[in-house]
């Protein structure tokens, strides 16, 4: 998927998320969108039809549409975040909509005094333990948190951390290629 980080994408996604918090803001719907994007966001990762037809250039902007519409009714997502996706797709925009979300999923905690912490595991966490995840971020930085868990079974272990301009790398996966990295310059 495109990323923020790409300079053309983090634009255009910057563009769009505005657009759509103004717009949520002056309805008074925040809280419906952001779920409505959240249920469309979770679709997007589980789903790698769904994936397709929003990486491939080779759908035309009436087959995305349509393929949407069916998608936003069976997952119910309707109003304001449907209208934004859909005229994301009519603009054959639609392969850079994980990046408008991640941006709206920002600009929203910025909004609401949060802060938005990408936390990725090698696998899921309970939920004692991202409570007490979010309590020490909320700690460190005196503000709300909210967690972006994604498991990654490649980092081995340990945990990502990643709160703004941030990182903390505690993964078994890192620490193992530091070690490695130790060993040939012993050698």
């Amino acid at each position: 998927m495109i990323v923020a980080d790409e300079p053309i994408a983090a634009g255009m996604a910057g563009r769009y998320a505005t657009a759509l918090l103004e717009l949520a803001l002056e309805e008074k719907a925040l809280d419906e969108v952001a779920a409505d994007l959240e249920a469309f966001a979770k679709l997007l990762e589980e789903n790698k039809e769904l994936e397709r037809l929003v990486k491939s250039p080779l759908f035309t902007a009436d087959e995305q549409v349509k393929a949407l519409k069916a998608i936003l009714d069976k997952g119910k997502i309707k109003g304001i975040a449907a209208n934004f996706l859909l005229t994301v797709a009519q603009n054959r925009r639609l392969f850079a909509v994980a990046a408008m979300i991640k941006m709206f999923r920002v600009m929203v905690a910025h909004q609401r005094g949060e802060s938005q912490a990408e936390v990725t595991v090698a696998e899921p966490l309970a939920d004692k333990y991202l409570k007490e995840l979010a309590a020490a971020l909320k700690s460190a930085t005196k503000r709300e948190v909210k967690l972006d868990v994604r498991v990654d079974p490649a980092i081995l272990g340990g945990i990502k951390v990643k709160l703004g301009s941030r990182m903390i790398d505690a993964s078994l996966k890192t620490k193992l290629n530091a070690i490695k990295l130790a060993m040939k310059e012993a050698r």
